[in-house]
């Protein structure tokens, strides 16, 4: 671990305002419709809860499962605004990983913590500012925003992000303090097994947190078994 000057006493500062943070965010997100609801006196039951809520629940506790075991090593103490926030894996993983990569921080190091987390702090003050200014013009850009033009641009929008996440991680053979060679090779097994159960067993549509979940400990497995083969190479970088 990085022992520069005063991050370590930084990082568990914000471990600790992170983890009060969370506590009062989960307040106002359970609060907020209970007082309504108690006010109103429309109180829902607790099976009328369930029955709502499994369904989302079934979608999206697997993906946040894996949100967590994937993402939060490489957010480090940040990942308490990042989980808070939200947009993860489209806004906050990519500035993450750019303020890393610019800083020449590594994962896992008290520094590229505290690179990290400025980066997370203020993707989330830039998207808080342009959700404010949105809802202040969304009337006067309602006739550009429409435009059937604007549409199909927009439509484009998430999968040109994504796709050029996907190209990065798969290009890119730095990671921390190492250069990794072959690195797509730990992608392949995870990415047939998910076509194949897909095509030949059931549909993933839907169940996607699930899919990652195992995709994870797959890959993990895969990336070792290649690496004691020889097919990934992993070289330190080596510094001046």
């Amino acid at each position: 671990m990085s022992k520069h000057p005063g991050v370590s006493e930084y990082v568990n500062t914000a471990h600790n305002i992170g983890r009060i943070g969370t506590v009062i965010a989960i307040a106002f997100m359970l609060g907020i419709p209970l007082v309504l609801c108690a006010i109103y006196d429309i109180m829902p039951s607790f099976n009328q809860v369930v029955v709502g809520a499994m369904g989302l629940l079934t979608m999206y506790v697997p993906t946040a499962l894996s949100e967590v075991i994937s993402f939060t090593p490489m957010l480090g103490s940040s990942c308490y605004i990042c989980f808070i926030t939200g947009n993860v894996q489209n806004l906050k993983i990519p500035c993450v990983l750019n303020a890393l990569d610019l800083t020449g921080a590594s994962q896992g190091t008290d520094l590229g913590d505290a690179v990290s987390c400025i980066g997370v702090a203020v993707s989330s003050m830039v998207t808080m500012i342009v959700v404010a200014l949105g809802v202040v013009l969304l009337t006067p850009l309602q006739p550009i925003l429409t435009h059937p033009m604007v549409k199909t641009a927009t439509a484009y929008m998430l999968p040109a992000l994504f796709g050029s996440l996907v190209v990065g991680t798969i290009m890119g053979k730095k990671s921390g303090d190492y250069m990794i060679q072959n690195k797509p090779l730990a992608m392949v097994p995870p990415l047939i097994a998910i076509i194949l159960f897909n095509y030949l067993i059931h549909p993933i549509k839907g169940k996607e947190g699930f899919a990652l979940l195992a995709c994870i400990p797959l890959t993990l497995l895969s990336a070792y078994i290649f690496f004691k083969k020889g097919w990934i190479k992993v070289t330190p970088i080596k510094k001046d």
